[in-house]
């Protein structure tokens, strides 16, 4: 006869256990991987980046032949303790170096001759929730939706405070536009009603985030990051019922041409710091079991340093899988084959598509096959 909220405390499991979920890391710009996962046993690396080139004593040891950067101690004890798994190489079949085109394939997880218009989690909205008053599953904690949550039927909900959300989506001025819509009506097939329709899911979803939201916050020590201050939403809304099953954030810039070594530094500490707290707040909370955190990057660099102490747009690169339900742990294929190259690029060995596939059918329980529309070799790591 407890109410749900006091229940959960005296048991310590505020949310039932197998709710899972799966947290999206986008590492914009290009993120060096070669600089990220090191082969510092290969001088073929330290040949083409003399200057750039992470010295191995300061790397952070993985196994004999790869280490970490120094800056991801977070990510180091996440893999000493099993919660981490590294994948290499990822890429896709005639990779493009455009920023914004190669962002596009990996969003919708089109191959690279197609364009398409909606993206791989808005697919799995379309599955999942057609005809949802609150279609809530996926939420980007961002000022502007990605592609990626963009499906046909239905697209996810960018946010970055779901308390302003709620007050903003409340005005007297919202209220009155769709109260005069409901009295008059419009054709279902005109744009405005559309757009009515639009405003009204976003009311309801925003009262129902709200509610959710309000009923747990955190107490962990969040640093004062965008990121870090973005990872404490989701966090405080994993700790609930709410029905989100996919949170999407970005961090960045990566596209590190010029003065590499620093930014990258800078944006890998405010990642860790960020990560630490994070995954240190769902292991308290038991959370930890049913989440899975996912990095990616639209591609990598050239293996070759250029002439401003950075590294310009590549292809293969590699994808950290972070979680207290992994089924594989730790490095999971070989690093890089530096003496394999294409044009000075790595060669992909994993196609990230499959990547997705493992993570909506394995995971989510979803039907990749149909939301990819193709048939992608899953994976084992979950």
């Amino acid at each position: 006869m407890l109410p749900k909220f006091l229940k959960a405390f005296e048991t310590g499991q505020l949310v039932p256990p197998g709710n899972k979920v799966l947290v999206v890391i986008q590492l914009s710009g290009g993120n060096d991987g070669l600089n990220t996962i090191i082969p510092y046993r290969n001088d073929i690396y330290y040949k083409n980046r003399p200057a750039l080139g992470i010295k191995r004593e300061a790397a952070l040891g993985l196994n004999d032949d790869l280490g970490i950067h120094p800056s991801l101690k977070t990510f180091k004890a996440l893999y000493d303790e099993g919660n981490l798994s590294i994948l290499n190489n990822v890429g896709y079949p005639n990779p493009d170096r455009s920023h914004f085109r190669s962002m596009d394939i990996w969003h919708t997880a089109s191959e690279s001759k197609d364009y398409w218009g909606s993206g791989w989690i808005g697919r799995y909205l379309d599955a999942q929730c057609k005809g949802c008053d609150k279609p809530t599953q996926a939420l980007e904690i961002d000022d502007t939706l990605s592609l990626a949550l963009k499906g046909d039927q239905v697209k996810g909900l960018a946010l970055t405070d779901p308390t302003r959300l709620f007050g903003t989506s409340n005005e007297r001025y919202f209220k009155s536009l769709l109260q005069n819509q409901q009295q008059h009506g419009h054709d279902e097939h005109d744009n405005a009603d559309y757009l009515y329709k639009t405003m009204a899911e976003t009311i309801s979803s925003a009262s129902y985030i709200q509610s959710q939201y309000k009923t747990y916050k955190s107490k962990a020590p969040y640093p004062n990051s965008a990121l870090g201050k973005n990872l404490k939403t989701i966090a405080e809304l994993l700790m609930t019922d709410i029905n989100t099953s996919v949170y999407y954030v970005s961090h960045g810039s990566f596209d590190t041409h010029v003065g590499q070594d620093g930014q990258q530094k800078r944006l890998f500490e405010q990642l860790d710091e960020a990560v630490k707290v994070f995954t240190d707040d769902l292991k308290k909370n038991n959370r930890f079991q049913d989440v899975v955190v996912m990095t990616f990057s639209e591609f990598g660099r050239r293996v070759a340093q250029n002439a401003s102490g950075g590294t310009d747009h590549g292809t293969a690169n590699n994808m950290f899988l972070i979680g207290g339900g992994l089924k594989q742990k730790g490095i999971l294929n070989d690093g890089p084959d530096l003496t394999d190259l294409s044009e000075g690029d790595l060669k992909y060995k994993v196609d990230f598509k499959s990547v997705y596939a493992t993570l909506l059918g394995n995971w989510l329980g979803a039907d990749d096959a149909a939301i990819l529309q193709h048939k992608y070799e899953r994976l084992n790591f979950v």
